[in-house]
């Protein structure tokens, strides 16, 4: 007993907290720089006039969307500040390129649409991953959490992206008119059996450096 090493990230302000390693840190930090992006995306997004005075749907769910990241965002910097890093304020540097690129060439709901789907795929592949790579139960937990809800706004895109190809607008709407949903409409939001997660990004991406 008298030889026992203590970790010092394991006490808190008087509690004792889960021992992490760097890559934890990293791999917190590149999950808030992929929040952080889709906020930006998301808010760009609302403030384009064929979004802001379009489908008031598609409209509602950037704005709750963007919440939603938000608050991911805040997630895993609070964890990241508990495990002795740095929150992640920046946004993710490979795919933030890419937005640089993409937003002034959007011209319509579906060219928006087209990039979100980009951004959830992205998290929710990194997130699953993420799962088994962090060293901790409760950083297993924040991971796998978050996915799911990546992978949700990942499917209803999906879906709208349908409606959209097919020229049904008016059918995204909640309530909608079911009996007029185009068949595609029912598995466009559920392409693949399992998660993938080869276009993860690796845990070092969007760490503060």
């Amino acid at each position: 007993m008298g030889t026992e090493r203590i970790d010092a990230r394991r006490v808190t302000g008087g509690a004792m907290a889960p021992v992490v390693s760097e890559e934890d840190i990293m791999a917190l930090q590149t999950a808030a720089s992929l929040e952080n992006l889709a906020v930006s995306v998301y808010r760009s997004a609302a403030r384009l006039p064929f979004i802001r005075n379009g489908n008031t749907t598609v409209a509602t769910f950037i704005a709750r969307t963007a919440r939603h990241h938000e608050e991911h965002a805040k997630a895993f910097n609070d964890a990241a500040v508990r495990a002795g890093g740095k929150p992640q304020t920046g946004t993710d540097p490979k795919y933030a390129a890419v937005v640089r690129k993409s937003l002034p060439t959007l011209r319509t709901p579906g060219d928006v649409v087209g990039l979100a789907i980009s951004l959830e795929d992205v998290a929710a592949q990194t997130y699953t991953k993420n799962v088994g790579q962090v060293s901790s139960e409760s950083l297993r937990r924040l991971f796998g959490s978050v996915a799911p809800v990546e992978a949700q706004h990942r499917a209803t895109l999906l879906a709208v992206r349908a409606l959209l190809s097919a020229g049904e607008e008016r059918l995204i709407a909640i309530p909608t008119e079911v009996a007029k949903l185009p068949a595609a409409v029912g598995s466009a939001g559920f392409p693949d059996a399992f998660q993938p997660t080869a276009d993860a990004s690796p845990v070092s991406e969007g760490a503060i450096r």
